[in-house]
């Protein structure tokens, strides 16, 4: 059963963990050179893909005794959250533009560029992580599709003007939170039982 509660929770989470990640940058580099919906499309495909890899990946999890899995899951969400808030940004990555315009090479593009980027990325272990807390794959997997496609919505349309007004420090730093209250929820969880 679909509970749009997790949906909500799981979007919030997702979007704010993605924001300051290379994924809207991506975007953003990808939709100033070739049609957005192209693009897009590619995007799209790609993150459907990686969480539905992370949901299978939560969903194993779930298999663990609960005490052991809200113990993982909190120090998981822990480690993300200290990895939020230590990284450091790079720059932007290097695109390499095809020779045609075709929606295959702009789209192909796009899938091929996040499913070498997010492969194992914050955001696909977060997913995991939300999928055995939540035990609920749907739920999870829908929130983290849509967080993840509105990332790269808003990075393909106008990530520049989203950075202008946001800093990015502060998106990193309440993603970081966000995360560090679910690894101590967790935590606690386990200790108490």
């Amino acid at each position: 059963m679909l509970s749009f509660t997790v949906v909500a929770v799981v979007f919030g989470v997702v979007f704010l963990a993605e924001l300051p990640d290379k994924t809207a940058l991506a975007g953003l580099v990808l939709g100033t050179r070739y049609r957005a919906s192209y693009v897009f499309a590619g995007v799209a495909a790609a993150f459907v893909l990686h969480v539905a890899l992370a949901v299978a990946a939560g969903s194993v999890l779930t298999l663990l005794p609960h005490r052991l899995l809200a113990a993982v899951t909190g120090l998981l969400f822990l480690g993300g959250a200290a990895v939020l808030l230590w990284k450091k940004d790079h720059g932007e990555e290097e695109v390499r533009q095809p020779a045609d315009q075709s929606f295959w090479k702009v789209a192909g593009s796009g899938f091929t560029l996040i499913m070498v980027a997010e492969f194992g990325d914050l955001t696909q272990i977060m997913t995991a992580n939300l999928a055995a807390r939540y035990e609920d794959p749907l739920s999870v997997g829908l929130g983290a599709v849509l967080a993840l496609w509105a990332v790269a919505g808003l990075g393909i349309l106008g990530g520049r003007a989203l950075m202008r007004r946001v800093p990015l420090r502060l998106i990193t730093r309440v993603a970081a939170t966000l995360m560090t209250a679910l690894g101590v929820w967790s935590l606690f969880d386990a200790v108490t039982g």
